[in-house]
């Protein structure tokens, strides 16, 4: 295999027919660690939501187990890109994510902002440190994927394409980011748990992550902003990591996030159905979406 086999592959599928394919090819042959990466910074973004970070707040499953929410929510997910909407496991999985959002009193347009943070954040990543951008038709098959996901998890209103996902989401963020106190207990939590993976180097790994947000976010939690210089440091290393990863040879095994090393909570293995949380006092039996 040559280094841009896997792009000519997603080019020569259908992407509303073959999406499924193509966004697996993206997320665990061409950008693992990136995807990894974007959607981590994905859904932090959602916390600058005070409705969204008050509610996380409130379950205390991102400021006391963090590690445990952090590993759940990758391997619910992913459980999806690695076995598909029509498998026991796919289908497991959509309907554990289900029965925990139906625990609480979650809207729609909540419900539908994260969902568009899944298809923009890691575009915007690649654009800026992938070692290469996706194609139209990786975008345009990355949006039929979510669009597919959001309909298994009863969300209504869905974006259609990739520009109306970028839409949706610029205008939620622009008329409902802004301070709260639970948002920003659970950002700090969540940059905790990031920094804390690299032991003595966490004070530099936390200083890096705050380099990567953009200053809405920044102001949204009352962050003080980064120095330009560190900003300009921390952007450039990933680049440079870009130029180096489009040196190498291509992947020809599928990476999934159950092996990335961040992944701490199961080191003897998992049970998708026993994955996330069985908050009590609301009907978790079913799945809310119409079979």
């Amino acid at each position: 295999m040559r280094r841009y086999d896997w792009l000519k592959e997603t080019q020569r599928l259908d992407p509303e027919r073959d999406f499924l394919r193509i966004h697996r090819i993206i997320t665990t042959y061409e950008f693992p660690w990136d995807v990894a990466r974007a959607l981590e910074l994905a859904l932090y973004r959602t916390y600058a939501v005070p409705s969204i970070g008050r509610l996380l707040a409130r379950t205390a499953e991102l400021t006391d187990r963090t590690q445990k929410r952090y590993d759940d929510t990758a391997l619910l997910l992913d459980s999806v890109v690695e076995h598909g909407f029509d498998t026991e496991d796919g289908r497991t999985a959509i309907r554990r994510i289900n029965q925990m959002h139906r625990s609480y009193d979650i809207s729609n347009e909540d419900m539908r902002y994260v969902l568009c943070t899944f298809v923009v954040i890691p575009k915007r990543w690649l654009d800026q440190y992938g070692w290469r951008r996706l194609s139209e038709n990786e975008q345009h098959a990355s949006a039929v994927y979510y669009r597919t996901l959001g309909r298994h998890m009863g969300i209504t209103d869905i974006p259609q394409n990739f520009q109306e996902f970028e839409r949706c989401l610029d205008d939620y963020e622009h008329a409902h980011f802004g301070w709260d106190e639970g948002g920003r207990r659970v950002s700090d939590a969540t940059l905790g748990l990031m920094a804390g993976w690299y032991g003595p180097l966490a004070p530099v790994v936390r200083g890096a992550s705050m380099a990567l947000l953009d200053d809405a976010l920044l102001d949204a939690f009352r962050y003080e902003r980064p120095r330009p210089a560190v900003r300009a440091a921390v952007r450039g290393a990933l680049r440079l990591r870009a130029r180096s990863v489009r040196l190498l040879p291509p992947r020809r095994r599928p990476h999934y996030a159950r092996q990335n090393p961040e992944i701490k909570s199961y080191p003897n293995g998992y049970t998708i159905a026993d994955l996330g949380t069985f908050p009590q006092g609301r009907p978790t039996g079913s799945c809310p979406v119409p079979h």
